[in-house]
């Protein structure tokens, strides 16, 4: 794939759609990117051949299904994503369904668009895979897309993306140029998303926050996911739990929750965040940027626990600690209850 990044990287999408071969792109993007899907379509010029603006969290099977049905009316032959990780996985949902090149244009920091792995949402189950279909062909990263994101979008997108670093550490298959990339993704999101909450406009934060996007999407990319993304899978597909938001509340208690059998992770990420427990630093940070602090704020029901309990150890990824029902339950009542995390 190829990276184009920095400010005005979005003036080059129409030489990227060229050299790919494209003439007839579907513009893909959530119903509350309108500006950036408007500025992504002038860059395209005569090659935009129409837009499906439904982009939604955990993509449902039956959206999926009307983006390719969309994609086949235009007679596309490829897809622009404008947004994040939401868009993004719609343009997989048709490179995988019809094998047509996405080109993807991140205006959040999770981190998707340097991923092969997609996800469907059906019937309360969040299905997930990888298929080097759908890695998009070209990213283009354009600081000045993400001025207008919410502050707050910023801050959990940034932490979802930190999660990707923080299990690419501990992974069974990281290697140490991953591990390379996850610290310095870490570190690079770590440092910048304080300045973002400071000021918006700073587009070097901005660019600092997509550098390490871009670095932690890549390790994401590059390894096996482990026990936290399987709980945000599950409480995502089960409760359509808000994706990135999910992602905030869980790091922290499940990177606890690893720490005792992960000390090279656990070294780098000292490295990474400056402080001798990062589980504890991370609880910290995303307290000073006003995250959301338990999953009850979100919308779970503390009735949901057992249930989300007995999906969980069912089909469990993989972890560097060995994951037991009476382990999980007490890790998800502290999040749940937004207690700080601890390793027990």
């Amino acid at each position: 794939m190829r990276v184009v990044f920095g400010v005005g990287a979005l003036d080059r999408l129409g030489a990227e759609a060229a050299a790919l071969g494209l003439s007839r792109v579907l513009v893909i993007r959530g119903p509350g990117r309108s500006g950036a899907g408007r500025r992504v379509a002038e860059a395209l010029g005569g090659r935009a051949a129409g837009l499906f603006a439904e982009a939604r969290m955990h993509v449902p099977a039956d959206l999926a299904r009307r983006t390719v049905e969309a994609a086949d009316e235009l007679g596309a032959d490829g897809c622009v994503t404008v947004g994040g990780g939401s868009a993004i996985g719609l343009g997989k949902a048709v490179a995988l369904a019809r094998g047509l090149p996405v080109v993807a244009v991140p205006t959040t920091y999770a981190g998707s668009e340097m991923t092969p792995v997609w996800g469907v949402t059906e019937q309360g189950h969040k299905r997930t895979g990888r298929d080097q279909r759908v890695l998009p062909r070209s990213v283009l990263y354009d600081p000045t897309l993400t001025v207008s994101l919410p502050t707050m979008l910023s801050v959990v997108s940034g932490v979802n993306a930190l999660a990707h670093a923080v299990e690419g550490l501990y992974a069974p298959d990281t290697t140490p140029i991953i591990c390379l990339m996850a610290e310095e993704g870490a570190r690079a999101l770590a440092e910048a998303l304080p300045k973002v909450v400071t000021d918006g406009a700073d587009l070097d934060a901005r660019a600092g926050a997509q550098y390490g996007a871009w670095l932690c999407g890549a390790v994401l990319g590059a390894t096996t996911m482990s026990l936290h993304h399987k709980l945000c899978h599950t409480l995502g597909g089960m409760l359509d739990l808000p994706h990135a938001q999910t992602h905030t509340v869980l790091l922290p208690h499940v990177l606890a929750y690893n720490q005792p059998a992960a000390p090279t992770a656990v070294a780098a990420l000292r490295r990474a965040f400056g402080a001798a427990d990062p589980a504890g630093a991370l609880w910290d940070l995303t307290d000073r940027l006003g995250a959301p602090r338990s999953l009850r704020e979100l919308g779970m029901a503390e009735a949901d626990l057992p249930r989300v309990v007995e999906q969980a150890v069912l089909r469990p990824y993989a972890n560097p600690r060995e994951v037991t029902a009476d382990g999980l339950a007490r890790l998800l009542r502290r999040a749940w209850a937004g207690e700080p995390p601890r390793d027990a």
